[in-house]
């Protein structure tokens, strides 16, 4: 690394993976920011120790990315990862204080999640062909459950057969921080799984029998493959900018509120640690209601 020898970032990174066990993509994304910070202090304001580092250093780094054209939730992100860095040296005795603590984080516009209406997701299913072969079987499955579930990209790929509960009808996934969840699922999607697993067996040679999702050569399916198969599919039944296998996650929290499902069950479902990640889909049935009166009442 190209900054002051005398500041480390190491320790923090296995904290992050093993003790935090977050995912290979969150924990890249904290290195990137903290490499960049002490880079900066590096070029800037010459080698300095960790307790050296003020919060009119944090702020001038913070400005130039602004300066830069960074957005407010871009810089806030940076923000959260040196707040987390700086929380663990404090823990560690790295630091006698924390420079985070007088640095107020940028207001960012509340963005709605993006989501599939109803009779889009119907049509998809219902009326939209698949091929009859191994990539179309596949295709389709991989749509259902993101539907269904709500699960996240890396649970997808990462779903072994032994998760699947065919006689309960449930389905555990294996979610961020290694926490187990248990997602309760309709007999159409039991169904179609146990015909996967079997077609899996009966049409592949040697086919990877442990993960679910596997592709023609019988192998795990990579998250590539995943979002090109949203992407594809999606584009035939809604004209919404984003089409990915996070747009069916909130596609599957919002028509569950919209159907009257409550909050907390809703956030067991998608696996947050808290209800304020949940309580952003209440807005889309807001806007839901709000649309719907204007529709309906004489006086709107």
């Amino acid at each position: 690394m190209s900054f002051s020898s005398q500041i480390s970032i190491q320790p923090f990174i296995d904290f992050l993976k093993f003790e935090k066990r977050y995912s290979a993509h969150t924990i890249r994304s904290y290195e990137d920011d903290l490499v960049a910070f002490f880079d900066y202090v590096q070029v800037e304001y010459g080698g300095m120790g960790l307790k050296e580092v003020t919060p009119v250093i944090v702020r001038s780094w913070l400005a130039s990315l602004k300066d830069g054209g960074l957005s407010s939730r871009s810089v806030n992100r940076k923000i959260s990862s040196l707040k987390s860095y700086y929380k663990y040296q404090l823990r560690m005795g790295g630091v006698d204080f924390s420079p985070m603590g007088a640095i107020i984080s940028p207001k960012t516009k509340k963005r709605l999640p993006v989501f599939v209406e109803q009779g889009d997701m119907a049509v998809l299913f219902d009326q939209i062909r698949f091929p009859d072969d191994w990539e179309g079987w596949t295709d389709r499955l991989v749509l259902a459950i993101l539907y269904h579930t709500g699960m996240r990209l890396s649970e997808l790929v990462g779903l072994r057969e032994r998760q699947v509960d065919g006689g309960n009808r449930v389905i555990k996934v294996l979610g961020k921080g290694n926490k187990e969840r248990i997602i309760p699922v309709g007999v159409v999607l039991i169904g179609a799984i146990g015909e996967y697993c079997a077609k899996k067996r009966a049409e592949l040679e040697a086919p990877d029998t442990e993960y679910l999702l596997v592709g023609r050569k019988g192998k795990k399916l990579y998250p590539k493959y995943v979002y090109r198969v949203v992407k594809e599919y999606l584009a035939q039944v809604t004209t919404i900018d984003q089409k990915s296998p996070h747009v069916l996650r909130h596609t599957f929290a919002t028509h569950l509120m919209n159907a009257g499902a409550e909050l907390n069950a809703v956030k067991e479902l998608l696996g947050h640690a808290s209800l304020a990640a949940t309580q952003v889909y209440t807005h889309n049935t807001i806007e839901k209601l709000k649309d719907i009166y204007k529709k309906a009442h004489p006086r709107a």
